[in-house]
């Protein structure tokens, strides 16, 4: 006998798994402080002066239907009326500027980077004894580590090794 809860339990879940991931999905604030929530989804896009089909706002060339044997139907889009174009100025802005550089190193990996660096110099296999490589790298997993502290803060690291050069000649 199935029990009286498993079907809606069920059911729920399905949604939860079709529904929630559109839910979820991030959309942009011009869009969304431009919506009327009365007006259905194709009049509030082309209220913003944006497509709701793409095929329809870019029509294939004459050219390419007549090559193809295909005939059009001779309509001629209308110019559409925008009535909210900040929507599209606010977007084209916002995909003009620069893409931020997201990529960072955590404060841990550099301080070991650095030490490494400081107490053993380039000898990969000393740093791989080292008490401090509490995760056990092998020597070429803390060369790509150290490559990859190199790439991401170049100035950084050129200003660490000429600090640590003054230091070895008072050493010797």
């Amino acid at each position: 006998m199935v029990k009286p809860w498993a079907k809606t339990r069920a059911r729920i879940i399905s949604w939860e798994r079709r529904v929630l991931p559109f839910l979820k999905q991030r959309i942009p604030s011009h869009i969304r402080h431009a919506w009327d929530p009365h007006k259905s989804v194709a009049q509030n896009l082309a209220d913003m002066g944006l497509a709701e089909d793409p095929n329809k706002a870019v029509p294939i060339p004459k050219k390419l239907l007549v090559r193809k044997g295909l005939e059009s139907d001779g309509q001629q889009p209308g110019k559409k009326i925008v009535r909210k174009p900040y929507v599209v100025t606010e977007m084209e802005l916002e995909a003009s500027l620069p893409e931020k550089k997201s990529n960072t190193l955590s404060r841990d990996l550099i301080d070991y980077v650095r030490y490494m660096i400081q107490n053993h110099g380039e000898n990969y296999k000393e740093m791989a004894r080292d008490e401090k490589n509490y995760y056990q790298d092998t020597p070429k997993q803390i060369k790509r580590k150290i490559n990859v502290y190199k790439n991401f803060y170049p100035e950084e690291y050129k200003n660490f090794i000429a600090s640590l050069k003054p230091e070895k000649m008072e050493v010797q």
